[in-house]
This record gives structure tokens, C-alpha cells and sequence, in this order.
């Protein structure tokens, strides 16, 4: 009588579980066409920034400019995600993001970029994904049963790396056949799919019988809430310093590829594609993990991992080791940045 419940329960576990529930799987779906565009965006935007300044801090204000807003709005998009409907923040931002898309496609097709306005553009974008990340991380609960609310944010992690995966290989094709025009407007075009399908969620929610805190007052709340829970205080410091080593990979790719690897654009996006690969496989095995390491364990060993596969990545000038060495960073930041997600989640009041 109870082998039933153990089989189900052991699928409910799987990976693949969350992907039963017809929201979760059409989110998953789309959101992995936009991630896929913003990847090839970012091959465009920083090889175009290579040929317009021979500077290696303009180059890595690229991913500055996409990745700044996550520091700045975070707080405040967390607040707003909770203090509104999700789905209606999440469109919101997806809006802002395809606006700032769409700006730099039409300008970079009539040949008015500069580097202030890619930069200040790729801000836009950054911005209007910042805002979007907290409603979409939190509204994942809302999607799946409990059981599977690991499985499903593991998937969102994957959803993500298989974009890394194949979007800047795919990305550095575009740019090296069409330009990176065409890598701007791919961006635009693969927001629309997850406009659609948000757009279309019937989203169901208890209405709070406590009136609407102002914005200020839900900051403060946060703030305090994290000041006075060691845990998810150490966790976050964490995660906000292994997402900047990941983000500095990315970041200097291009002055890796150019300098050391002496390579183009597809050479670019075929590392940016080793890097994704590798966290993809980290994706895949975070269950595994998880059930054979505590999680301190598991976390030092990934940024022991990642740190000797970066010092290669800057020692090598063989583009095969440099490949490898990242498939190992990606990897252990997935892993990392995952494990700390899935704590967060588990431990935060929803």
C-alpha cells in the first residue's frame, strides 16, 4: 500500500517534475527564448564595443551596464514584486527591456551608436531584467506544488546555462555573418513569446486582508528582515560575491578571445558557450549533490573548483584548455549560485 506513494513521490523529485504543470512548463519555455536572446545581445554588444574602443574597461562596462541595475533595483524590485500582482511587474519590465532592445536595434541600423549609447541602452535592458527577476523568482512557488519547488528552481537555473550554452555561440554566428544589428534585434524579436505567455496566466492569489505598504516602508521591512536573519544574510553576501566572479568571466571574455586566444567573434561565443555548458552540468547534478554533500561542503568545494579553473583560463593560450577550464568554472558557479538560491527560497516566508 505505500510503494504508490514512494513512486510518486520519487517523481515528484525528479528534475523534470516542475515541467508537468502547464504554467510552469510555458513560463519555462518562453523564458528560455528570451534568455537565449539576451545572451546573443551580449555577444553583439560587447564585440561591437570591441570595435568601437580598444579599452578593456569599456569592454567590461558591457556587462556592467547589464548587470548594475541587479545591484541598484534589487531591493526595491523585491518590495515591488511583493507589494503587486507578479504577473503585472513581470510585464512591466519585460516592456522596459524590449524598449531599450528595440532603441538599440533601430539606432545601431542607422549607424548611431557610440559607446555611451550602447552602454547607456545595454543599462536600459539590465534594468527591466532586474526589475523582472524578483517577481519571476518569486512567482515560481506559485507555479509549482512545494515538493517540486526545488526541481523547478534548479530548472529555471538550467533554462538559463542552456542558453549560455548555445545563445553566445549562436550569437557570435549572427554577428560574424549579419552584424551585430542582427544580434540586437534577435534580443527584441524572443521577448516576445514571454510577453505572450504572461500576458496570458490566469494568476490566482489571496487577496491580503492587510492594506498595501508603501514602498519605503516594504524596504525597510526587508532590510530588517535580512539584518535579523543570520542565515539568509550570510547567504546573500555569498551569492552576491560568487555571481561577481561569474559575472567577471563573462565580462572579460572578450579581452580573452581578442588578447590571448587571438580570436573573433565565433571564437567568442564558442568560450561563452564552454561556460554555459559547464553550468548546465552543474544544473543536472545539483539533486545529486545535494544528496550526497551538506551544503557547506558542497560550497566550498565549488569555489575551490572555480578558482583554480579562472587562474587557468588567464594562464592558457590554447583555446581547448581555456574551453575546459571553463566548462569547470561554469560548473561550480551553478552549483554555487544554485545551492544558495535553493536556500533562500526554502527558508524565505513566501
Amino acid at each position: 500500500m505505500t510503494a504508490p506513494p514512494k513512486r510518486q513521490m520519487i517523481r515528484a523529485d525528479g528534475i523534470a517534475a516542475p515541467l508537468r504543470h502547464p504554467v510552469f512548463r510555458r513560463i519555462w519555455l518562453a523564458s528560455l527564448l528570451s534568455n537565449l536572446g539576451i545572451l546573443i545581445q551580449g555577444v553583439g554588444a560587447a564585440w561591437a564595443m570591441t570595435q568601437m574602443a580598444a579599452s578593456a574597461d569599456k569592454v567590461a562596462l558591457v556587462q556592467t551596464a547589464l548587470m548594475l541595475p541587479v545591484m541598484l533595483i534589487s531591493m526595491p524590485a523585491g518590495a515591488i514584486a511583493d507589494m503587486h500582482d507578479r504577473r503585472i511587474v513581470a510585464l512591466v519590465s519585460l516592456s522596459i527591456a524590449l524598449s531599450g532592445a528595440t532603441t538599440l536595434t533601430v539606432l545601431a541600423w542607422l549607424g548611431l551608436i557610440s559607446p555611451n549609447i550602447l552602454l547607456a541602452l545595454c543599462f536600459v535592458v539590465g534594468s527591466g531584467m532586474a526589475l523582472f527577476g524578483p517577481a519571476w523568482q518569486s512567482s515560481v512557488s506559485e507555479q509549482v506544488p512545494s515538493e517540486t519547488l526545488p526541481s523547478a528552481i534548479a530548472l529555471n537555473g538550467i533554462s538559463y546555462n542552456i542558453a549560455r550554452s548555445f545563445g553566445p555561440a549562436i550569437g557570435g554566428v549572427v554577428v560574424a555573418a549579419a552584424g551585430a544589428v542582427a544580434a540586437f534585434a534577435a534580443n527584441a524579436v524572443l521577448y516576445l513569446p514571454l510577453l505572450v505567455v504572461l500576458f496570458l496566466w490566469n494568476r490566482v492569489s489571496e487577496p491580503s486582508r492587510l492594506p498595501r505598504e508603501k514602498l519605503s516602508r516594504a524596504i525597510v521591512s526587508g532590510v530588517r528582515y535580512i539584518t535579523n536573519s543570520p542565515p539568509i544574510k550570510i547567504v546573500l553576501t555569498r551569492t552576491f560575491v560568487t555571481g561577481v566572479i561569474g559575472g567577471s568571466v563573462s565580462a572579460l571574455m572578450p579581452l580573452v578571445v581578442r588578447d590571448l586566444l587571438h580570436g573573433g567573434a565565433q571564437l567568442y561565443g564558442i568560450m561563452l558557450g564552454a561556460f554555459g555548458m559547464g553550468a548546465v552540468i552543474g544544473a543536472l547534478n545539483i539533486g545529486a549533490v545535494r544528496k550526497q554533500f551538506r551544503g557547506e561542503p558542497a560550497i566550498r568545494a565549488c569555489a575551490l573548483a572555480m578558482g583554480l579553473a579562472i587562474a587557468a583560463v588567464g594562464l592558457s593560450r590554447e583555446p581547448v584548455l581555456t574551453a575546459a577550464s571553463l566548462v569547470v568554472a561554469g560548473a561550480a558557479w551553478m552549483l554555487a549560485v544554485a545551492l544558495f538560491n535553493i536556500g533562500v527560497q526554502l527558508s524565505a516566508p513566501h
